[in-house]
């Protein structure tokens, strides 16, 4: 579902995605992949499977020195039900501070 205020992702400081459009999809921001900063994004082999939504890939994010595996993640190819999500980048809120206005 399309929301619309500010969204941001942070890391120690440093604002890795920001936008004023975005998806939540089960209580998860999915960043516009225009919106994030695709210096800190470090394609990995890591992948995951979700019944509905298809097969994510991940991405590290090096930031400041350092360098948080798989913090994110997307859908290159999801299935139909999560089609508005393609591309769209998602951060671990364990790794990554996510804040909405």
């Amino acid at each position: 579902m399309t929301k619309s205020g500010k969204a941001k992702a942070v890391v120690n400081g440093t604002t890795v995605a920001e936008t004023t459009e975005w998806e939540e999809v089960e209580g998860n921001v999915y960043f516009p992949p225009s919106s994030v900063k695709s210096d800190v994004l470090e394609k990995t082999s890591h992948t995951t499977f979700c019944p509905w939504k298809g097969t994510a890939e991940y991405y590290s994010l090096k930031v400041g020195g350092d360098k948080l595996e798989n913090a994110a993640w997307y859908y290159p190819a999801p299935k139909d039900a999560a089609s508005e999500i393609k591309d769209h980048v998602a951060f671990y809120k364990s790794k990554v501070t996510v804040s909405v206005e």
